[in-house]
């Protein structure tokens, strides 16, 4: 790993219990696990402590305050240090406007104009990147756009096809925020017709009609509020992943790295770990026949211990799969509803906001049970929780996409779920190669 220098606090001296002042500005993201060092020196640049940690860590901490020993110099006690953390305001307003245009150039030869805005921000290096494009109207030169919503830090912090030029205007984001107003009338302006024409006057004008800022409630407002996360794992044992004997399965345990359900677990929950105060996971499989009667269980606790599946950390959960692998018979079929009705039940016991669920099932293949899966997902999606499925192994995960409600809500019986509560994870190669949570 390559540790890259960030900043340092200013110097505060002759006192043993320092208050820094300065700020560090970081991009948070809450898929990626973003380790911290810090590191305590003196004036003499004398080296009085170290402690390391997650991002994720601090903003998951009661109150986003954590308090970590400092280490470092053998045999001495180097004191304690404390982190705290909070989300910048702009990073959560959201600004919804409107505008509209008049007297625009011609630029069809049949007809009139088929306009639409394309708004670009301000690079530091002076460029120049798109951040949100209107609708076309069709064949108008006085064109009256629907209001938009966009992030203010899209908006204020290329896509160049081959459309006709009317012209360009700038503005900025104090401007626009003052509403509709005389100052927020814009000449568009083609700098190649006012170079060839001397009477050249503009190419019609652009108005503001409407500007609103409103602040959005973020994941980090929820962790900062007292929300706790309750993580839940759900492991696929069935025989289309092969026997864990041989090195082809899925499930094969080599002495020289972890498969891809071990990996997968790993990247996707010592990530969500860091907000759940009492690391403590409940881990279950799913289509395996598990002792003593070799009956089929979709959702069987991989310790074994039928009144508490918690399982202490990710170290836990996988110490729990590594030896259920070698008790129970890999069966089927793969039936996933069982498991999210389970954690659906704890979820619906929730209503003050205290606590959010985060289920992770990781699985090889096609889904068995689609309909009443569908159903299962519907019912939870008014519920404080939300669902992870990761798909490991060559099987082909074009039907699972189906849950994944990005484009199309998911339904069922006519029944549209509430919102997006499923994300779809391929892992290819060992590698995850996206992660989100709704």
């Amino acid at each position: 790993d390559v540790n890259l220098y960030f900043g340092r606090t200013e110097v505060i001296e002759n006192t043993l219990n320092p208050d820094f002042v300065r700020k560090f500005v970081l991009d948070y993201f809450f898929e990626e696990k973003q380790n911290l060092r810090f590191d305590v020196v003196c004036l003499l640049q004398s080296f009085l402590g170290q402690t390391f940690c997650t991002l994720g860590e601090i903003i998951g901490s009661a109150g986003a305050r954590l308090e970590r020993v400092l280490s470092g110099i053998p045999g001495k006690k180097c004191g304690n240090i404390i982190f705290t953390a909070e989300e910048l305001s702009n990073c959560r307003d959201i600004a919804t406007m409107q505008l509209c245009a008049n007297k625009l150039d011609k630029k069809d030869f049949f007809g009139k104009s088929d306009p639409f805005l394309v708004f670009y921000r301000s690079n530091e290096d002076g460029t120049f990147t798109i951040c949100h494009k209107t609708e076309v109207i069709k064949n108008t030169l006085n064109p009256v756009w629907q209001p938009f919503t966009i992030p203010v830090r899209a908006l204020c912090n290329g896509d160049y096809d081959s459309h006709d030029f009317i012209g360009e205007f700038t503005t900025s984001y104090r401007e626009l925020s003052r509403g509709q107003s005389q100052f927020n009338v814009y000449e568009v302006l083609n700098p190649k017709k006012k170079g060839r024409k001397k009477k050249y006057v503009n190419s019609g004008t652009v108005t503001l009609l409407s500007f609103k800022v409103e602040s959005e409630y973020t994941f980090v407002d929820f962790i900062r509020g007292g929300t706790q996360l309750n993580f839940t794992v759900a492991i696929d044992f069935t025989a289309s992943n092969g026997n864990p004997a041989q090195p082809t399965s899925l499930h094969y345990m080599s002495p020289y790295q972890m498969n891809a359900y071990a990996m997968a677990l790993k990247a996707v929950g010592e990530i969500i770990q860091d907000y759940d105060s009492d690391k403590l996971f409940p881990a279950y499989g799913f289509g395996a026949k598990i002792p003593p009667d070799g009956k089929v269980s979709h959702a069987f606790p991989l310790n074994t211990d039928c009144e508490n599946a918690n399982c202490v950390a990710i170290e836990g959960v996988l110490e729990a799969y590594y030896e259920c692998l070698r008790t129970v018979q890999l069966y089927g079929p793969t039936n996933f509803a069982p498991v999210i009705n389970q954690v659906a039940q704890c979820a619906a016991d929730v209503t003050d906001g205290s606590q959010y669920f985060v289920l992770l099932m990781i699985t090889d293949g096609v889904i068995s049970d689609m309909v009443q899966t569908k159903e299962a997902v519907v019912n939870a999606s008014s519920l404080p929780m939300s669902i992870i499925i990761v798909g490991v192994g060559p099987a082909e995960f074009d039907a699972m996409e189906e849950l994944d409600g990005d484009e199309v809500r998911v339904s069922s019986k006519g029944r549209a779920a509430e919102r997006d509560i499923v994300q779809v994870i391929i892992v290819t190669h060992c590698f995850i190669l996206h992660t989100s949570i709704t």
